[in-house]
Order: C-alpha cells, then structure tokens, then sequence
C-alpha cells in the first residue's frame, strides 16, 4: 500500500471539534461528576472498591494509605497517585462530608486547612457504614461489571448503595462547561424523605421537605433563608446563606467577649485564615475601634475564635458587622448536578430519591433473583439426599456393583443397570426406576457416610424446609412490589438506627444583618504632593505656620476635606482618584506614601502634571494643552467620578498632555516649542470642549516641533523666566492669536 493511500484528509475543525468534544464527555462521565445512584465519583468508586478486594475491612487493622493508592492506581485510575489520595482524604475528613466513607488514622488535615500527611504516613480502613450500605451485595450479581482501563480486571460500573449519597454526602466538581456543587444532608432526614416518598410516589417537594429541612453542613452553622430552599430542591439550583454561630461571653474586667463556635461550611479551610486577617483589617483601617484582641482557640473540640471587645461596645452592632464585612456569613452555590442514565442532568430533590429508589428496586431485584436461584439450587441437592436417603440400601448395592462413577451416575440419573452387579432381581428392577438429576446424582456421590447419622438426616430436612421457606419468601419479594418497598425499607432503618445522627445545622429565616458604617468626621486638611511623588495630609494648624515652606517643597499643596478624594492628572491623559482617607496624615517633615500605592498611577513610566482636591476642580474649568499644541478647556465637574482610573482627555495617536491646569484668573497664555518660538495670546480664545474631544489647535508647529512648556500671566503681570541667558518676561513677548506661528526669541 502506498504511503498516501495512508493519508485520511479531512477538516482541520472538524477534528479539532470532534476531539474536544470527546475530551469533554469523558471529564464529565468518568472523571469529575457523580452518579446519582451512588453518589461517587469514579475514583471514589475505585478506592472504596480496592480497599474491598484488598480485604480492609472496619474490623480489620488499618493498611498503609499508599498501598491502597498505589492499588488503585495499578488496577483501576490510571490519573496519577495526587488525585486517588486526594479523593480517599477528603473521604475520610468529618469536616467535609456528612458521612465519612473511610476511617483515617494518622494527620488527615484538620478544618483550618492544614493538609494531610503523606500516604506513606498515613493508614486507613473502611468505614462499617460503606461495608454494610455500599459493598455488602457486590457478591450477588447487584450492578454491572466491566473491565478496567486495560482489561485485566474487573470493576463495578456503580456501587449498590442502600440509601441516596448523593444527598447525604453532596458532592462538588468542576467538568467542562459546567460543575457541580451538592450541599450535604443529615442521614435520618433523607432516609425518612425516602421512605415517605415510596409510600407515596405522587408526593411533591413540599411535603418532602418535612423530613428534610435542608442542608446539614458538618460544621454547623446557620442557614438563613429558610422561605427559598423550597424554589432550591424543585428547581436543583440557587444560593443558600450561611452563618456562623456566634455566641456572648462576659471577659475580664466586664468585658463582653464574642464567640465563633460554628463556622459557615465555605469557611473550611484557609478561610478561617483569611476570616482571622479581615477582622484584624477592620480594626486597622478604623472601621471599628471595639476590637482589643483576636485569638483561635480552635482545637480537637472544635471551632473557637475570640474576639475580645472594649467594655462599651455595642455587640450586636459589632456581630452585624462581622455578618456583612467578613465570610461569618456567606454563600453556598447549589448546583445539583449528577450522571443520571449515562448523561449530566440537573436534578430537584423529589428527582434525586426518584432516581435512587429505583436503583434500590433494581438492585434488590437482581439481589433476589441471585438469592433465590441459589435456593432453587440447593433445594434440588436437598431433595435428591433425602431421596437418596430413603433407598440408601439400593444406592449402596449400585455404587459396590459399579465399575466406575460413570456407570453409576447413569444408573442414578437415567436407570440404566447393564454392567452392575447387584445381589437380587428385585434391586435391578428397582435402580431402573431411578431418575435423579445430575446435580443430584453428583450429590449423592459426593456424599460422605457419616450423612447416614440419624441426626444429619434430620438436620438435612430441618435445612431443606428453611430453604423452602427462603424461596416461598424471595418469590414474594419479585412477585409483589410492596413486599420489595418493605425489604428495601427495613434497610433503610437498620442504617438510621445504627448510623443516624442529630442535625448540626440550624434553618430558619433571618433578618438580613443591617450594618451602618459610622460616618468619619469631616475636618479640613492639606494635602501636599512633593516633587518624587510622594503625598501625605497634614491638619491646618501646621500649613498656616509653615506655608512658605509647603510650597517651596511641594508642587503641590491644596486643601481637602477628610472624606474627600483627590484626583491626579498625568502627561498620558490619565485621572487618578484617591482617597483622602488612603493618604496617611501626619507631620511637616514625615516622608508621606508613594501616590503609587494608593493608585493605578505608575511613577516610572508617567509624570504628574496636576494634583487637586475633587471638590475644587467642581468650582472651576481645567485647561489642557498637549505636545501637539492641542488644547480645551474642560468644565471641571466632568472629573466628578467614583472610578480610580478614568481617561481625562482623548489624545491624538503619539502626542501626550504638556500642562493641566486650573483656570481662575489666567489672562494670556503663553506656549514655548522646543524651537524657540514663544506664543501669547488671550485665554479667551480657547473654547470649552467636553473631556472626550481632542480639542483645537494652539499653535502652528513645524514638523520637528513641540509644544515644551506652557505658562499663564495676568494683564499687569511682570513675571519672567530665565531663558537661554536672560530673564524672559512673558508679557513683553509679543501678542497673537491662536493658532499662529508665534515668535522666536533668541538668547
């Protein structure tokens, strides 16, 4: 075959669209959403499946976490030890799951987010509930089997679990395009939930939901709209709130002291960290002067974190506080998503125990069916020993008159005496009428003498009439479905009486926590601005004492109010705003801070061409020129913004601002290029643009030319600059209009 007959050619999108659409079912079905019927994963399947053929069971010694890993991976989830061990932790953590599958011993992580021990470290077992609800039928041709990745062992395609996972455990995964997040639930209340809607498969969610309240989060906490967890189970999907529990404790000194015992289920983890660091914030940017000191106290125990407060703080003010400023309240996304019928589906609470008593019908069928099969079996066996027994005379001539087994299981099975010596006629005629089934007469040559004893034989009857009363009992079970709901349901309470446990949780509905922010005082500040960029505020007092010094430091030096925010302009037509409040007051001497850390603006690669109080520049008009000799002017309550960053003018492609400044009593302008032509002409003739155009022409620039330097002067003004080697004074300089060359000056 030649080389290109070899060469499918095909198109380039129509693969890649094909592949990754390939790619992504196969997140989705294998990897990253669970099945509805068991409410696992595949790698949590796999771990609970090998830690079964491993033998380790709840009553066994525990084995090393790494062997169960390394087994897992070698047999069934060929994806990497990280992710197998991952999924046995989390599995093993109370902290996360309302039910733990696995019983961990050694450093499993704790609820603060600390991780666990390597696998080498750590041991596990399973837990008596997943042997006695997932993995006990597994023997009974319950589910389906297929092979693993390479076809050298077989796996279950799910696990036979006897009440919905799903809910009690939740579960949360992301796949591609979509996730799913499952909030847990307490183990009594859904098995309840589930036997209440198979006495009545019409019950809507409502009704269901007087046995499940809603979620119950190990870690406690309070959920707070309890009137929208019904629009929740129908639809699958919402946002359910959540807060810690807080109580009051008297401190020292006549202290009260405030008390997080229960943390809301988000918060597990590192954000009990980030909880501890917000709280210590609100006291460093002022937003409460209550707090005296923050400690965890959390332990073995549990959740415990103090917050100490001043003698007359208002706790309730403080908590409310905490519920809006902090994550002691906050959202878990329900986004009920599961495998169901081979395909992802978002499923309400009525549709998930739908879908999990169904597969328990199914299952116990299967289960049955095995069951009485094997009955069937044994009762033929049974049947044919105690036939056997009753002609055990003639049974004993056939077996000493017989060459070999051969010739005496036909005789046994189909009557057939030629070849056997028996002692009478009577005895041949006799063994002619015997028909025993194979199984029987394989039976009956198993059989060991001491099967003859009196007692054996009554024994053996005894046995045969429990394995008719075992048959009578499971046809009954397949045959009437109300007989099934009642085997399925005496299951459902053995696993609440064993494994049930009080709700942790508590629903209710809560007042939205209102919380007002004090409002800071509002003093009259200056706010200087020095040559590096560097600003700080300082109070009245100290600016009228030293203002020959402010400004012969600082560029500039304006007043502000405290809650206020100034804006900067810069040479890339960019306004900044900060907060006044972000800028640290302090004395005449003090550095002060970087305006790059209070703002977006960047000192290294922009330059400061004005700075000024927001509530000024709504009293006046700002003039722009730029390097091109553009310029406007601009109403000032145009920068009247909230936004940090904004763009204060458009620029033409290449040219940048010049000079930004606030118009008050400027009569002429006076333009200098970088050629030495000097321009004057009256501010007048410069029109009033919106912030958003380019402006007019200032000046006529050769190609080579730029504007360099603006300056403004009243009509009596005498003020000069120091030009080449003289003083210039800039109103002898001779007068235009706008948009003319101008004149050069020589030195």
């Amino acid at each position: 075959m030649a080389a290109d007959d070899r060469i499918i050619k095909t198109e380039y999108s129509e693969v890649m669209q094909k592949s990754f659409i390939d790619y992504a079912m196969s997140v989705i079905i294998a990897r990253a959403l669970p099945d509805v019927r068991d409410g696992l994963k595949p790698v949590q399947r796999r771990v609970l499946y090998d830690m079964h053929e491993l033998g380790i069971r709840y009553d066994r010694p525990y084995r090393k976490s790494a062997r169960i890993v390394g087994d897992t991976m070698g047999k069934y989830h060929p994806h990497g030890d990280s992710s197998i061990y991952d999924a046995l932790v989390v599995m093993a953590q109370d902290f996360k799951k309302g039910q733990v599958l696995i019983d961990g011993h050694g450093n499993f992580g704790n609820i603060e987010g600390d991780g666990q021990a390597a696998m080498r470290y750590t041991e596990a077992r399973l837990h008596k509930i997943t042997q006695d609800a997932f993995l006990a039928d597994l023997d009974k041709n319950v589910v389906d089997f297929g092979p693993n990745f390479d076809e050298t062992e077989r796996e279950p395609s799910v696990l036979p679990c006897k009440f919905p996972n799903l809910l009690v455990n939740g579960s949360e995964g992301i796949a591609v395009g979509m996730a799913t997040s499952i909030p847990p639930h307490n183990l009594g209340e859904v098995i309840d939930a589930v036997k209440a809607y198979m006495l009545d498969e019409s019950i809507s969610t409502r009704e269901l939901m007087r046995y499940i309240k809603g979620p119950d989060f190990p870690t406690g906490g309070i959920v707070t709209n309890q009137d929208e967890l019904l629009q929740i189970y129908e639809t699958g999907t919402g946002k359910i709130r959540v807060r810690g529990r807080v109580e009051k404790e008297k401190g020292k000194g006549g202290r009260t002291n405030v008390v997080i015992t229960e943390i809301p289920y988000p918060m597990i983890g590192v954000n009990i960290g980030k909880f501890l660091s917000d709280v210590a914030a609100l006291a460093e940017t002022k937003k409460t002067t209550d707090i005296v000191d923050i400690s965890n106290q959390s332990s073995k125990e549990g959740i415990r974190i103090v917050i100490e407060l001043k003698k007359d703080a208002d706790v309730d003010h403080f908590i409310n506080m905490l519920y809006k400023k902090t994550r002691l309240e906050d959202t878990f996304g329900v986004n009920m998503l599961a495998i169901s019928d081979g395909r992802p589906e978002t499923m309400g609470l009525k549709q998930i125990i739908k879908a999990n008593v169904d597969f328990q019908y199914e299952v116990n069928r299967r289960k049955y069916e095995t069951l009485l099969q094997k009955e069937q079996d044994r009762r033929e066996i049974q049947e044919g020993l105690i036939k056997a027994c009753n002609v055990i005379d003639l049974i004993i001539e056939i077996l000493r008159g017989s060459r070999d087994r051969a010739m005496a299981k036909a005789c046994l099975v189909e009557g057939e005496t030629d070849g056997i010596k028996f002692k009478s006629r009577e005895s041949a005629v006799m063994a002619g009428y015997l028909r025993f089934t194979e199984r029987q007469a394989d039976a009956i040559l198993d059989m060991r003498l001491y099967k003859l004893i009196g007692l054996e034989i009554e024994a053996l009857v005894k046995e045969h009439e429990d394995t008719l009363a075992n048959i009578y009992r499971y046809e009954d079970i397949l045959e009437r479905r109300s007989s099934m709901a009642q085997v399925i349901m005496n299951d459902l309470d053995a696993m609440k009486k064993e494994f049930a446990v009080r709700r942790k949780t508590v629903i209710e509905n809560c007042e939205e926590a209102v919380f007002e922010e004090k409002k800071a005082e509002e003093i009259e500040l200056y706010c200087l601005v020095n040559r590096f960029g560097y600003a700080k505020v300082i109070d009245t007092v100290t600016y009228d004492r030293n203002q020959e010094t402010v400004h012969a430091e600082n560029p500039f030096a304006f007043k502000c109010k405290s809650t206020g925010r100034i804006c900067l302009f810069t040479n890339t037509g960019q306004l900044y705003t900060v907060k006044v409040s972000d800028i640290p007051l302090g004395k005449l001497r003090d550095k002060g801070i970087p305006l790059d850390n209070v703002s977006s603006y960047d000192s290294t690669k922009e330059s400061l061409l004005l700075a000024a109080s927001q509530s000024d520049l709504n009293l006046y008009r700002l003039l722009f020129v730029t390097k091109g000799a553009m310029a406007k002017i601009v109403d000032g309550g145009e920068f009247d913004v909230t936004k940090k960053t904004v763009a204060a003018t458009k620029l033409a492609d290449g040219d940048e601002l010049v000079s930004v400044s606030i118009y008050r009593e400027q009569k002429n302008i006076i333009l200098q290029s970088k050629e030495g032509f000097f321009l004057r002409f009256p501010v007048e003739e410069i029109p009033e643009k919106k912030k958003a155009a380019v402006g007019v022409r200032a000046m006529k620039l050769s190609d080579t030319d730029s504007v360099e330097a603006v300056y403004y002067t009243r009509n009596t003004d005498d003020s000069a600059i120091p030009y080449k080697s003289r003083n210039l004074v800039l109103n002898q300089i001779k007068p235009a209009h706008r948009d003319t060359k101008g004149t050069k000056v020589r030195g």
